[in-house]
């Protein structure tokens, strides 16, 4: 039989005790409650002493304790699939980090994070655009449409390099327009990796709650302006996961 240890997803400000009830990470239906020391918690529920599989279920059920827990407290989200050997060990934990960790709650109070992913509608219609704006890539595509269809052309490989820089720009310069004009408003900003020819803008933007109402009009905005171009997935609020990912070493 496995030890049973304490699975840890944020840290809290307060030290009342709390239940959130029976969501705990392994479908077991472990209660995630809290443990403190003097004004401050983690959010914790037991769990076997063995390492959870990085899949979507899992990530899921982690990510679903520290939104719960947002509804009601500022959190500092822990890294996936920490877990402590008992609960003296996070109390020790919580005392040898104390300072760090409240400096981190007043850091994040009253703040969430925006997920924002921006994608071309129509790729003809950008690939036409790069056609249009570059000579050489012009000159190449004359060339190809006359040469041999075979995978080692260098016409053709020539191209193929030209079109993607091309496209690799034209991403980074329409992104980084979108990015500037929420510069006025947001506190931070994570850019991650952008998934397919069609994807222009992949960020995380921390926003202070006072702003929130101003960020969601930034976006109708920018949706309407830009309708005929781009879709837009929108995310939020959540957890500043991108702007805090506390690693623990017992």
């Amino acid at each position: 039989m496995n030890r049973e240890g304490k699975y840890l997803y944020c840290i809290i400000c307060g030290n009342e005790g709390r239940s959130f009830g029976p969501i705990g990470i392994g479908g077991r239906g472990d209660v995630v409650s809290t443990i403190g020391y003097q004004d401050i918690s983690a959010v914790i529920s037991s769990t076997p002493m063995n390492h959870y599989v990085i899949n979507q279920e899992n990530m899921l059920s982690h990510e679903q304790v520290i939104e719960t827990v947002m509804k009601d407290y500022t959190v500092l989200p822990v890294r996936f699939c920490t877990i402590a050997s008992s609960a003296e060990e996070l109390r020790t934990m919580l005392r040898r980090r104390h300072s760090e960790l409240k400096g981190l709650l007043k850091d994040m109070d009253n703040k969430f994070e925006m997920g924002l992913k921006a994608m071309w509608k129509n790729m003809n219609q950008i690939y036409q655009e790069i056609v249009d704006d570059s000579q050489t890539i012009r000159e190449l595509k004359q060339k190809a449409d006359v040469s041999p269809e075979t995978p080692t052309n260098p016409i053709r490989l020539e191209l193929g390099r030209a079109v993607k820089e091309a496209l690799d720009n034209k991403k980074e310069r329409e992104g980084a327009k979108m990015i500037t004009s929420f510069k006025r408003i947001i506190l931070d900003i994570k850019q991650n990796g952008l998934v397919g020819d069609n994807m222009v803008l992949n960020a995380a933007f921390l926003i202070d709650r006072s702003r929130e109402k101003s960020f969601d009009l930034m976006i109708d905005d920018l949706q309407k302006k830009l309708d005929d171009r781009l879709l837009f997935k929108y995310v939020g609020p959540a957890p500043p996961f991108h702007f805090v990912n506390l690693v623990m070493k017992w």
